[in-house]
């Protein structure tokens, strides 16, 4: 494999992260020319951050593995591959938590990946969303539900819907993304010269992968280009626009592209198709937080949206200093509403499905 280039182009220069901390999870997207380039999630409950130094416990071995499972707090575990032959079951550690906890669709979760440490390395919760893009060459600027939504107005319900369906649309194509066990696949499919597409297909699939925080191991296909300058030409166009540091292959005869990221945090797919219920959930406490309409707030949503958000209900409630409740019924998730409750009737924020809400 070879480093593709990673450095920001003149276009994005002058961009900036947006950044708003939500009720049950802070949001971050990097913004150029009213486009979103990156965007991040990142939610509390998931375990320790990337980056941090835990205390932990050696658990077990794994069988025909030189690693085993070590206990965190609060009944995690994390994997750690190598494990020195002296350490015995039951010693205390330290480790440094290399890739979070990650939930998946089918409750396929990745578990948490780590390392063990010096005993005297000083314990620390990893670097939050804030701080992680605090760190980055572009600006911060930090949003209220009170100030005009940024978020919205660059595509902020699109790239849900993109997470939520794995599904992209780019002039002239559309990019199916695919999670499996192994790697994450990006089938570019459209009409048109096949190596015109290939092109466009690479740049789109580039962007997506930055856009939807995408990495670990991933395999575009591209249509098949025929002859060396097409293929070098659609490489060239996926280095151009990736903003991160990746390896990959040559495109090789086949259309065939793989791209290797460094994977550290849940990516936006995974957060959104792993956690559907919740994610609806905390999509419509974003748009709650930001309606102006009086009157008690109401939700009506599944009965899996619905349940277990008393913390969240509480925040809402502190928040806008009004009653929050929820109605649960059928309603499939993804469609459900928010209404507002007073006096003289309902003032009703109009029903719109998942992929029209804010995130």
């Amino acid at each position: 494999m070879k480093p593709a280039r990673c450095c920001a182009p003149p276009a994005c220069r002058l961009a900036e992260w947006l950044y708003e901390d939500g009720i049950g999870e802070a949001r971050a997207a990097l913004i150029d020319q009213g486009r979103i380039l990156k965007a991040r999630i990142e939610r509390p409950y998931l375990g320790p951050r990337a980056g941090a130094v835990v205390a932990a416990r050696y658990d077990a071995n794994w069988v025909h593995f030189q690693g085993g499972s070590f206990l965190l707090a609060q009944g995690l575990q994390a994997y750690v591959a190598q494990i020195p032959r002296a350490l015995s079951q039951g010693a205390r550690v330290r480790l440094e938590i290399l890739r979070q906890y990650t939930p998946r669709a089918g409750g396929r979760a990745k578990r948490i990946t780590a390392r063990i440490v010096p005993p005297d390395t000083p314990l620390s919760d990893g670097p939050s969303l804030a701080e992680a893009i605090a760190a980055t060459p572009w600006p911060v600027r930090m949003l209220r539900a009170v100030d005009a939504d940024a978020l919205e107005e660059a595509g902020w319900s699109e790239l849900l819907e993109e997470a939520r369906t794995g599904m992209v649309d780019f002039p002239g194509g559309r990019l199916t993304i695919e999670l499996t066990e192994a790697m994450t696949v990006i089938d570019v499919d459209g009409g048109g010269d096949a190596e015109k597409l290939a092109v466009a297909g690479a740049r789109a699939a580039a962007e997506t992968i930055e856009r939807l925080n995408l990495a670990g191991s991933i395999a575009i296909d591209l249509p098949t280009a025929n002859g060396k300058a097409a293929r070098l030409a659609a490489a060239a166009a996926f280095d151009a626009a990736m903003l991160s540091k990746v390896e990959r292959t040559a495109v090789n005869g086949f259309g065939l592209l793989h791209a290797v990221m460094r994977r550290r945090r849940p990516s936006l797919i995974e957060l959104i198709q792993g956690e559907p219920a919740r994610s609806e959930a905390l999509a419509l406490y974003r748009r709650a937080e930001r309606e102006p309409l009086p009157g008690s707030i109401v939700f009506t949503a599944n009965l899996a949206t619905a349940a277990g958000r008393a913390a969240e209900d509480a925040e809402l409630a502190r928040r806008r200093g009004t009653a929050v409740r929820w109605q649960a019924d059928a309603t499939p998730i993804g469609r459900g509403s928010v209404n507002r409750v007073i006096e003289t009737g309902v003032a009703a924020m109009p029903a719109r499905p998942m992929e029209d809400n804010d995130g």
